[in-house]
């Protein structure tokens, strides 16, 4: 899966907005949005959130897992731990970049949130190399990784498969060059 694509698939997440307009029931094929009343918060994707957002159309209220303290609680577990821990949100990082990257100015204490989220992404990075590192050093043929959202997953998807390929060529051409040598 290319990472557009997986942000394609954040972009489907609910995010509450309250617009400053009205306006009836918009009837799309995933289902019904609205009606919209000025002032009064309503559910909406976010892809629909940015794209009223960039027309000035409504005001973002920041998911509650994007808060300041939740993010460095997250953070701080996720440290504590060997293992990875379940994330706030399956698209963290994505949806984080989509709100911020549109409505920084919605979102109190946007920068802190900008570094808790990254602070958190490097944490889980280091241990996703690490837990490859030792998977590629082991001669297990498989390994269980839990609670990776999509994009991590992603960002090992097009090293670790040619990465095992190399190991295979270099343990076949071994295993050949042991068997010519006992054989002669």
């Amino acid at each position: 899966m290319d990472p557009s694509e997986v942000v394609f698939l954040a972009e489907k997440k609910l995010v509450t907005i309250v617009p400053n307009f009205s306006f009836g029931a918009i009837h799309l094929i995933a289902g019904s949005i609205g009606p919209f009343r000025a002032g009064l918060p309503l559910k909406v994707p976010i892809w629909l959130a940015v794209n009223l957002k960039q027309q000035q159309r409504c005001r973002i209220v920041n998911p509650e897992w994007m808060e300041t303290e939740n993010l460095e609680e997250v953070a701080e577990t996720e440290k504590l731990s060997k293992l990875f821990t379940p994330m706030p949100s399956s698209h963290y990082m994505d949806e984080a970049q989509l709100l911020l990257s549109v409505a920084s100015d919605d979102i109190h204490g946007s920068e802190k949130i900008r570094t808790a989220i990254k602070d958190i992404w490097d944490l889980r990075m280091s241990k996703l190399r690490t837990s490859v590192d030792s998977f590629i050093k082991s001669d297990t043929t498989h390994a269980r990784l839990d609670h990776l959202t999509m994009m991590e997953i992603n960002s090992i998807r097009p090293l670790l498969p040619h990465t095992l390929d190399q190991i295979l060529r270099i343990q076949s051409n071994n295993s050949n060059a042991g068997n010519t040598t006992t054989s002669q």
